[in-house]
């Protein structure tokens, strides 16, 4: 595959950049390279120091390879939620910043075969690493209890037991092997009123079933807590979020880097001695440009949220 097949257009990659206060000799992580829009821009801006990107995907790294032939970089294939290790494996053990954007790469949607889209007909797959559990497996075995709690807390899913329940019976017949026959099972469930007024009803039970596919929200709580660890003081951490479900996790984590004392608001002294690790910069999440919003659709609903160590 060559490189300009790999077609991703990075989300707030200026501020990014600029959130970063990028030292030039300082050690950099992207966690998550995609087609390295934003790890270019990084590896660009070093003299002396060094980029190191990570992506669970071996297309991925195959293209970010490409990009960064000549940088002062070097790909890893590796989950972010493995930082720690993978970083330590090359020697690395602090970081100067570091950068996740957990959003899905255009070249996975759009890339049929890859069944993470519900807009094009092909096997049940969604799977980042292309290795492991896939969409097929949750979709024909997991139990009708199991799929329901997956669509309702993953995917924000009202009609989550409805929709469960039509998977659990048309599989009874014939297992179910292609998005379109998943994306007719999931309209079957829900009601009139609800197909008319959604574009896209099966939008939030595919972003359930890819978030359990890939173990999403747990890599994202493991790797927040490494990476942070990992950097030197006035280093920054960097995540853009997609959908609520990150952005609460991302949110919450920041806050609680940020937080002190944690004594009870009726204790006349501090006993615990905390302090906080990290300051917010900004203290509310840096959104699109109007600009941006209007030449890539698939920004809309980015958030990116910076924290600085302490």
């Amino acid at each position: 595959m060559g490189a300009l097949e790999f077609s991703h257009v990075s989300v707030l990659l200026n501020e990014c950049i600029q959130s970063l206060c990028i030292r030039p000799g300082g050690t950099y992580l992207d966690g998550t390279a995609g087609g390295a829009g934003h790890s270019r821009q990084i590896a660009a801006r070093l003299e002396g120091g060094h980029l190191y990107a990570l992506d669970k995907d071996p297309t991925a790294v195959e293209i970010a390879t490409q990009r960064l032939a000549g940088l002062p970089a070097s790909v890893l294939q590796a989950d972010f939620k493995n930082a720690r290790a993978a970083l330590a494996a090359v020697g690395v053990t602090q970081l100067d910043g570091a950068l996740l954007d957990l959003g899905v790469s255009s070249y996975q949607l759009d890339t049929k075969e890859r069944g993470f889209s519900y807009r094009f007909d092909a096997p049940l797959d969604m799977r980042m690493s292309q290795t492991g559990l896939s969409a097929y497996d949750v979709v024909n075995t997991y139990s009708p209890q199991e799929l329901a709690r997956i669509l309702y807390t993953y995917g924000e899913e009202k009609f989550s037991r409805q929709i469960a329940a039509k998977i659990a019976a048309a599989r009874e017949k014939a297992p179910i092997t292609s998005t379109f026959e998943l994306v007719e099972i999931i309209k079957s469930a829900l009601p009139a009123a609800v197909l008319r007024k959604q574009k896209n009803p099966a939008k939030q039970s595919f972003q359930a079933i890819r978030i359990e596919v890939n173990g999403e929200l747990d890599a994202l709580a493991q790797g927040l807590a490494d990476i942070f660890d990992m950097l030197v003081p006035g280093g920054r951490l960097c995540v853009i979020t997609f959908h609520s479900l990150e952005d609460r996790l991302v949110k919450k984590q920041f806050v609680q880097w940020t937080v002190g004392c944690t004594c009870p608001p009726d204790f006349p002294v501090c006993v615990c001695g905390g302090k906080p690790k990290g300051k917010l910069c900004p203290k509310k999440p840096i959104l699109p440009s109007e600009e941006e919003l209007a030449q890539n659709r698939r920004s809309h609903s980015a958030k990116l949220r910076v924290i600085e160590k302490l």
